[in-house]
């Protein structure tokens, strides 16, 4: 390879390429990372090799691996000063998602312990008849 060709391959999977080949390859190897993880997800969700309370650890893996991929290959996440907005965008969304989650998790907690003093529509029943 000559000097030339080596500065073209050069470039981190997230980063815009001078030429379609690199960034055809990129989209590529991007979408063959993403079946494969998908394949093993599926794999895992359905065996019985895997000690059953770490299939949902090994999904949980899996998953984040696969954001990893979107983010870096399809969506061009990079570390790199010109995506500054991008990463505040992405982290402001992800804030949101756990907010929306964790409200949603601690409302249907506590909604059992909070309608209590509901009466029940057996007993509702049997003080009509």
């Amino acid at each position: 390879m000559t000097e030339n060709e080596n500065h073209l391959l050069d470039v981190a999977p997230g980063e815009p390429h001078s030429n379609i080949l690199s960034e055809s390859i990129a989209y590529v190897i991007g979408l063959a990372l993403a079946v494969i993880l998908t394949g093993i997800s599926f794999w895992v969700a359905s065996t019985s090799a895997i000690w059953g309370p770490g299939v949902a650890t090994g999904l949980v893996v899996l998953a984040i691996a696969q954001m990893g991929v979107h983010l870096v290959f399809f969506l061009h996440v990079t570390s790199g000063p010109d995506n500054t907005n991008n990463v505040l965008a992405l982290a402001f969304g992800v804030l949101i998602v756990f907010l929306v989650m964790v409200g949603t998790i601690w409302i249907m907690a506590h909604m059992n312990a909070n309608m209590g003093g509901m009466p029940d529509m057996t007993n509702m029943q049997m003080q009509r008849g």
